[in-house]
């Protein structure tokens, strides 16, 4: 079962790898980035595009980028949890914003968010680079035993 599952993520790589590099970059139309997931590993970006049935016609075009982490655990903070197998992305939850904007309406200025969904946690399957991941571990000293907290993104734990 685990041999077909890691068959079925080689191969599911493999023909993103073939996709990507079939796919034309040669362009002058820019392109946007929509949102840029690291925890998630997910990029989508648009741009426009001549349709291919009429010329006259522009289409948006969006792309999605998934990266699937290999070797990603359930609890990303334990190095002993077991694998993660399951990867749910969902595209409300990949856009919402959550950092309040200021807005000007009728001479005031409010405070709004984009999404209604900022209390619920964030799944991430990698290291939110941003971010500080501890554990703790054993360490032995001078015969004793004790649990010392590591950090395991110091860039981001630490300030120079």
């Amino acid at each position: 079962m685990k041999s077909s599952l890691v068959l079925c993520v080689a191969l599911a790589v493999s023909s993103g790898l073939v996709l990507v590099a079939g796919y034309s970059w040669d362009s002058d139309d820019p392109e946007y980035v929509l949102v840029n997931n690291k925890c998630q590993c997910v990029t989508v970006t648009s741009k426009i595009i001549r349709s291919k049935e009429n010329p006259k016609e522009e289409i948006l075009q969006r792309n999605i980028r998934i990266l699937v982490p290999l070797k990603a655990r359930e609890n990303i903070s334990d190095p002993l949890s077991p694998l993660r197998t399951t990867f749910v992305y969902r595209m409300t939850e990949l856009c919402r914003k959550c950092d309040p904007v200021e807005i000007e309406l009728g001479g005031q200025i409010y405070k709004a968010q984009q999404s209604t969904s900022c209390d619920e946690p964030e799944t991430c399957y990698t290291y939110d680079r941003d971010k500080c991941y501890t554990t703790t571990f054993p360490f032995s000293y001078q015969g004793e035993i004790k649990r010392i907290q590591a950090a395991l993104t110091p860039t981001s734990c630490y300030k120079d």
